[in-house]
């Protein structure tokens, strides 16, 4: 079998004995009258109908950044899809890393292409003049005292480095030098709104390795054994010696600071830099840099580290750590490498860095009390380090307040266990107080997440309430009546929340931040049904009706009046469930009887039944028909099952994909049960479809049942002994449970496959275990078997799609395979036409 990679989609499809191969027709015996009509016309990039093209070109929202004082808000306008053209320029995978070599950036392909700024007070909206004709600007960043916005623009040869005067709405390009932004942005403020922290491209650079170069010898690799290790299999890794001297030449780097005058500082070496992160009051600057040698089985994130302080010239003031490469992990999603890790600077202190340091090796599995333990030190480091506190589980993430609030967040993924705690980080012998505890998938019990301001130093810190024992938390909501925003002040002392702002229907109602230090006056996003997403503010103190900032229009009117209901049904083994129905604008199922149906799904691990059939999502939120989605196939007249939730729960000690297929079936049965009840679906026309590891569960159903009519797998995976060391939530290496990897991998069961089935994938999957020869090994297996099935290759995209082109062709390839298989299907499912 040939695969052929071009600028074309490379298409192979096999109906019975017949193939066709990227335009090349094979003759055979047979023909069947199931090969879709046109599919002999190959090699191209097609259009699917106007209705899905529409979709595609549907204009979109602007992104929006609310500033730091929360008087302006940034709007920033986005284009349609890039071109196959700006998709396919030349790319280096390295390590995990995927680069643009003409830019010294990481590759990047959605853009902005102007920028408006709306007076959160009056709601008027200015546009940004200055910018240049059809910009493309990529990070922006706020300055803390709101009056500057740093941004990057990107262009043909280089990131250049912009700044906005929010009084005069006008920008400039800040300084001639162009960034690197292979690892960051290349930009972030430093010690308030004064000047920037930025990484240079090195004023005299060494000429780039010559990666064509005659082979000095073959490529080895040996391993000396050792402990068992769990790496999973990471794509773009480093392959040849040339391949290394590339990053380290991709990664050279020059710190330096620049004014707001453009006046460019370079300070210290050049140097292979991964981060660098200046210290709250701009003193000090930490740094990370690569140390050989490398590996080529591991991303650059586990290579050797240097870690080091300097100071705001250039000088080196103390070696912080010197990480060695992190080969071999314990088992376990909770496993670490031993030692210190994860250094950072507190945000509400001057200079004071913390870090973490696992106990026991790192190991989960280690019967002992403390698995990790946050530590601190201030400058001038000439003070031993003070430990903050003791975790029984794997430490998350800290929130500080200041020296008597910080919260700690701790998770334990074998049991689900999540707690928040508050510490006292200045208050010597001060014990740690629970505040929350929870499993992590029970979403009903969520918290939600403490609101965030920023300090004098520009960086994120809790925001206290004006009595000093007060933070304000938001968060989805989640409920049985699904998700409704909420806004809560939460009082530490008595550890109770009064909720002072929640979503009501028929709307969907977040809050984005508050505009006063009592909490009383928001700003939110709004959304129902018709409407999409506005913005808002609200008084809270006076309930006021809403105020509107924005009126964005309906970016597809043709789909006003899409019907939209939350599904609740029962499994076989009565497990609750849940789905979003979808029907077409005047649809009406009584008058005009069931239809053909989209499924699309993707399962999930749980422990506990209970939190398995909690309701997820909103029956409020904006019908939104993105053509990654099935939503787009209302516009063919298909009614949609969106998220049927296909649950994969291991109760205690057992584990949840040792009976994957069973707990599988049972879902997928009680969805289409649901549907054929309610009038909306014909059984026998129905079709399921996933992305990554949804595909996966759509050749699983596809291999095991006879409950659909065909499938749409796009970018997935299908054979798990290639992913041996596990996969999604698997914590067991195939070694460990091979039963399980073998069962529930499609491929060993491909001749139980009957119904049509159509593969998609990215040429370039950056996804680990979605390697693309998942798909191609899949679809050869079919086709030796005499199955109908379908693979398209889309040159140059990667686990998601990004060219205008490809996303077309992909709605012209699923359109054509549902109207062939599904629409029009005889007799009833589970039989042959």
């Amino acid at each position: 079998m040939m695969f052929f990679s071009s600028r074309l989609p490379s298409t192979v499809i096999i109906a019975g004995a017949v193939t066709l191969l990227s335009g090349i027709h094979i003759p055979a015996l047979a023909t069947s009258s199931a090969v879709p009509p046109a599919a002999t016309a190959e090699g191209s990039y097609r259009l699917p109908p106007a209705e899905l093209q529409a979709i595609v070109d549907a204009p979109r929202g602007p992104v929006f950044k609310l500033g730091p004082q929360r008087k302006t808000a940034l709007l920033v306008s986005l284009p349609g899809l890039p071109s196959i053209a700006e998709v396919a320029q030349p790319e280096l995978k390295l390590a995990g890393l995927r680069i643009n070599p003409r830019t010294h950036a990481a590759s990047h392909f959605d853009f902005g292409n102007s920028l408006s700024l709306l007076d959160v007070t009056s709601g008027k909206i200015r546009e940004v003049s200055g910018l240049p004709a059809k910009p493309r600007i990529a990070e922006t960043l706020w300055s803390p005292d709101e009056k500057w916005l740093a941004f990057s623009r990107w262009t043909d040869d280089g990131v250049e480095l912009w700044l906005l005067d929010v009084k005069k709405a006008h920008a400039q390009r800040l300084m001639d030098e162009k960034l690197n932004a292979v690892a960051s942005a290349g930009f972030a403020w430093s010690n308030g709104s004064e000047q920037l922290l930025v990484r240079l491209l090195p004023a005299r650079p060494k000429p780039a390795p010559n990666l064509t170069q005659k082979p000095l010898g073959p490529n080895m690799l040996e391993s000396k054994g050792g402990k068992l290790t769990q790496n999973r299999t990471y794509p773009d890794m480093l392959k040849t010696a040339a391949d290394a001297d590339m990053l380290d030449w991709q990664l050279q780097t020059q710190l330096a600071f620049v004014n707001l005058s453009g006046d460019v500082r370079r300070i210290g070496p050049v140097m292979t830099l991964t981060k660098a992160q200046a210290s709250p009051d701009g003193n000090l600057i930490l740094t990370t840099q690569l140390r050989r040698p490398y590996s080529t089985m591991l991303p650059v994130d586990r290579f050797p580290q240097l870690i080091e302080l300097w100071d705001e010239n250039g000088k080196k003031v103390k070696t912080i750590a010197e990480r060695p490469m992190r080969e071999r992990l314990p088992t376990g999603n909770d496993a670490v490498q031993a030692g210190p890790r994860d250094f950072a600077w507190r945000n509400d202190k001057p200079a004071t860095l913390y870090w973490l340091e696992a106990q026991a090796g790192g190991d989960p599995e280690a019967p002992v009390k403390v698995h990790d333990v946050l530590m601190q030190q201030a400058a001038p480091f000439d003070a031993p380090p003070q430990k903050l506190m003791d975790l029984a589980w794997r430490f998350n993430n800290v929130q500080w307040g200041n020296d008597g609030l910080a919260l700690v967040t701790e998770s334990w993924w074998k049991t689900r266990d999540t707690r928040i705690w508050r510490i006292r980080p200045g208050v010597a012998d001060s014990k740690p107080e629970l505040l929350f505890a929870r499993k992590s998938e029970d979403q009903y019990a969520h918290p939600g997440q403490p609101v965030m301001t920023q300090n004098q130093y520009g960086r994120a810190v809790l925001r206290v309430a004006p009595d000093g024992k007060s933070i304000f938390m938001t968060g989805n909501g989640a409920s049985p009546d699904g998700d409704r925003p909420f806004l809560d002040r939460f009082d530490l002392t008595s550890k109770q929340a009064v909720r002072m702002f929640r979503s009501q229907a028929p709307y969907y109602e977040e809050v984005l931040g508050l505009l006063n230090d009592k909490g009383t006056s928001i700003v939110t996003s709004r959304e129902s049904n018709e409407e999409r997403p506005n913005y808002f503010v609200r008084d809270l103190a006076h309930n006021e009706a809403a105020r509107a900032l924005t009126q964005f229009p309906h970016p597809l009117p043709q789909f006003k009046g899409v019907k939209k209901q939350q599904l609740r049904y029962e499994r076989e083994d009565g497990v609750d469930l849940t789905a979003t129905l979808y029907l077409p604008p005047g649809y009406d199922p009584k008058r005009d009887g069931p239809r053909p149906m989209i499924m699309w799904a993707y399962p999930r691990e749980f422990k506990t039944a209970e939190a398995a059939g909690q309701v997820n999502g909103s029956p409020y939120k904006f019908n939104r028909i993105s053509y990654n989605g099935p939503q787009v196939m209302l516009a063919r007249g298909y009614t949609v099952l969106d998220g049927p939730t296909m649950p994969i729960i291991g109760e205690g000690k057992k584990e949840p994909n040792d009976t994957y297929l069973e707990q599988l079936k049972m879902s997928a049965e009680a969805a289409i049960d649901e549907v054929v009840r309610l009038g909306v679906a014909d059984r026998n026309r129905i079709a399921i479809g996933g992305h990554s590891y949804g595909a996966f569960m759509t050749a699983n159903l596809l291999t095991h049942t006879r409950l659909f009519r065909a499938g749409i797998a796009r970018s997935g995976a299908y054979n798990r002994t290639l992913t041996p060391f596990g996969f999604q939530s698997e914590e067991r290496n195939f070694w460990q449970a091979r039963k399980t990897y073998q069962e529930m991998s499609p491929f060993n069961f491909a001749n139980q496959i009957k119904d049509p089935i159509l593969f998609i994938h990215g040429e370039q999957d950056n996804n680990p275990g979605t390697f693309p020869i998942q798909s191609e090994r899949m679809y050869q297996a079919l086709q030796g078997l005499g199955a109908v099935t379908r693979l398209v290759m889309l040159p140059n995209e990667s686990h998601s799609y990004r060219a205008r082109e490809s996303v077309l062709h992909m709605l012209w390839e699923q359109d054509r395979w549902l109207e062939t298989y599904v629409k029009n299907a005889k007799g009833e499912a589970g039989e042959k036409d």
